[in-house]
């Protein structure tokens, strides 16, 4: 577990370990997101960049056409 203190000016390090973990860099932005659900609060990177997401989804096996995702759209009850 990394523990990290808050300064009088509201700042804090964030731990080695969880920076190399997330891939931050200096000069990277977070983002702090609050679950009130469940009273945990995460964060998340949010200056990668975008060619960064590359191959993060498969691509299909084969092509879709644009009628299929409309018809599947509507078989779901979407406006399609």
């Amino acid at each position: 577990m990394s523990i990290a203190t808050i300064t009088s000016k509201g700042q804090i390090t964030i731990p080695i370990e969880v920076r190399t973990g997330l891939g931050l860099e200096v000069g990277d932005r977070v983002n702090f997101v609050l679950d009130e659900k469940s009273g945990r609060t995460f964060f998340l990177p949010v200056t990668k960049n975008v060619a960064s997401l590359k191959g993060m989804i498969a691509k299909p096996d084969s092509p879709v056409s644009v009628e299929s995702m409309k018809a599947t759209t509507k078989a779901k009850g979407g406006q399609g």
